[in-house]
């Protein structure tokens, strides 16, 4: 028998042939990015069990394999997916998607997420405790999985929560010896042995006396005061933040995660949605600089978005939309995996043009009328800049009193949502980011390459609308900016003509965010797309020392120790 084989007969050992997928049409979905990257596995394994995850991850170690950790595999810039073909050693891609159990505990102040579960299902189980995770639009609507979050420090809308992050994980790493060490910083007494931790954590074999309310974090506490910090020169939240990096979190999959022990949000009793405009930047920085420095409520959201993007997203992402609304977000993740599927039939089907999904898709949403609200479509007319501002409770009141007499001063305008309108504002926002995608995928022909690039802006950044300077400008086809302004964390999408030497394009553009004091990426991870500044390559170095698990992440070496 084969190396290769007897790898692949052992592996069915430990999860059963059904969940180990080696066929290449069978490992695409896990080997390709949902937006980027692309590399091959010697074979996809799915486990069903923590204990399984943990016999895979011992196979894979003695037998100089590596470790790809892949959770719901909706990341942005390929950090949980192959990349390339230049690596060592096989690959084998751990999903854990099965592993979904979400455990309440401390009266739903607290939930423990084994590897697989996702935000979507903890949403949904948090309702009757009148609760909510960490993200609650976005990630939350794609399906992505709670640990994804924490690994990557995600972000996320939500003006006073931060980045992802928690201190209590249960998790396995591989020492300086070579050897795999099971780490239990869950802080809840599971036993001593792996079998033992693995079981009563799974079947919830504990009780209340066993969990430890010691002084570790179980989310960022500290984000709601740094967000009003105005006159800091340094972003208020970004990837390699070493604030951040602890254990699980910020670790990007160079550790293999069973589960986190996250806190959980109050819902807010009632929300507005202000909607404003502006032709003036200089104005939407004042109301940051005002709002952040005098409410005593911090908006619970605050988007912006360009006229441009406006645009864009209403023409290209017309059908996410309409699938949301009509559907719901629990029907997102069914019609990415169809897309997918189509996707990769046309890809063997040579007549059939590329990404043949987002052409039927684009195509059958002309044929629905227009489905944003008259005031929305209005108002972008008359504005270049628009800002959507949630606020909640008694901060809805106090937002109203300043709006009224802000704009009786300033260039501007503002209207309150109806309940309709706030929820199609926020869905058109969030769709938006689509729309780059969409754009791209029906005009290939025309242009050469793109850029999504997720930045965080210094704090006290009063030009946060991008200026670009005129020999990078016009080489670009199209621009497309979104942001949560008052993170000053801005996601800005560029199509670069055809043509135009993309690298060294990027290089400058990169440059000119470096002399702005901006960092990046800032809630994204660095995937395969960024290069891991030292704090965060020390951090991997350190979790990881052979570097077996998903080597090459944050453009660092794919050899074994780092070589």
């Amino acid at each position: 028998m084969k190396e290769k084989d007897k790898v692949i007969y052992n592996l069915k050992k430990i999860v059963g042939k059904t969940n180990v997928i080696t066929s290449d049409w069978g490992k695409e979905p896990f080997s390709k990015g949902w937006r980027y990257g692309d590399g091959k596995a010697l074979a996809v394994v799915k486990p069903g069990r923590l204990i399984e995850i943990w016999k895979v991850l011992q196979f894979c170690v003695n037998n100089n394999l590596i470790i790809i950790m892949q959770g719901a595999n909706t990341g942005l810039t390929g950090g949980s997916t192959p990349f390339g073909s230049d690596y060592d050693r096989e690959i084998i891609i751990i999903n854990t998607i099965r592993i979904n159990d979400i455990q309440i505990i401390n009266e739903g102040k607290q939930i423990i997420g084994l590897a697989g579960s996702t935000l979507y299902d903890l949403e949904k189980k948090l309702d009757k405790y009148n609760r909510e995770p960490h993200s609650v639009i976005g990630s939350t609507s794609i399906g992505a999985s709670i640990v994804g979050g924490i690994c990557n420090n995600s972000g996320g809308s939500l003006v006073h929560r931060g980045p992802a992050y928690t201190q209590l994980a249960l998790y396995a790493k591989i020492n300086k010896l070579g050897d795999l060490e099971l780490i239990n910083e869950l802080d809840i007494n599971l036993g001593s042995s792996p079998d033992e931790i693995f079981e009563n954590l799974e079947s919830k074999n504990y009780d209340k006396n066993d969990i430890i309310n010691s002084s570790k974090l179980a989310s960022d506490d500290k984000y709601s005061e740094i967000v009003r910090e105005i006159n800091s020169d340094s972003p208020s939240r970004f990837n390699a933040d070493e604030r951040l990096l602890y254990g699980v979190s910020g670790s990007a999959g160079k550790v293999a995660v069973f589960a986190v022990r996250v806190d959980t949000y109050p819902k807010p009793k009632k929300s507005q949605v202000f909607y404003i405009g502006t032709n003036d930047t200089d104005v939407f920085w004042k109301i940051r600089k005002e709002i952040l420095s005098n409410f005593k409520t911090l908006p619970r959201l605050g988007d912006y978005m360009h006229r441009d993007c406006y645009n864009a997203a209403k023409k290209y992402s017309k059908d996410s939309f309409i699938v949301i609304e009509k559907l719901g977000t629990n029907f997102l993740p069914t019609l990415f995996n169809i897309k997918r599927i189509v996707d990769l039939f046309s890809k063997k089907i040579k007549f059939l043009p590329e990404k043949l999904s987002d052409i039927i898709l684009q195509y059958l949403s002309y044929l629905w009328p227009n489905h944003l609200p008259k005031r929305m479509n209005n108002f972008k007319n008359q504005f270049e800049h628009l800002w959507i501002i949630e606020m909640t409770d008694e901060g809805i009141d106090e937002a109203e009193v300043y709006f009224k007499s802000f704009f009786d001063k300033n260039d501007g305008a503002y209207f309150k949502c109806t309940k309709s309108e706030a929820k199609k504002a926020q869905l058109h926002r969030y769709v938006s980011a689509g729309a780059f995608g969409r754009y791209q995928a029906l005009k290939n022909k025309s242009n050469e390459e793109s850029f999504s690039m997720d930045i965080a802006l210094p704090r006290n950044e009063k030009n946060w609308f991008e200026n670009l300077p005129k020999d990078i400008n016009e080489l670009f086809e199209i621009k497309l900016y979104y942001g949560h302004l008052f993170c000053h964390v801005m996601h800005q999408n560029y199509i670069v003509k055809k043509g135009v030497d993309t690298k060294a394009l990027l290089n400058k553009l990169l440059m000119f965010y470096e002399s702005r004091g901006a960092e990046y990426p800032a809630e994204h991870n660095v995937g395969h797309e960024y290069f891991a500044k030292s704090s965060l390559l020390n951090f991997y170095k350190k979790l990881d020392p052979t570097n077996s698990f998903n080597p090459g992440i944050g453009k660092t070496s794919k050899l074994k120790n780092w070589k």
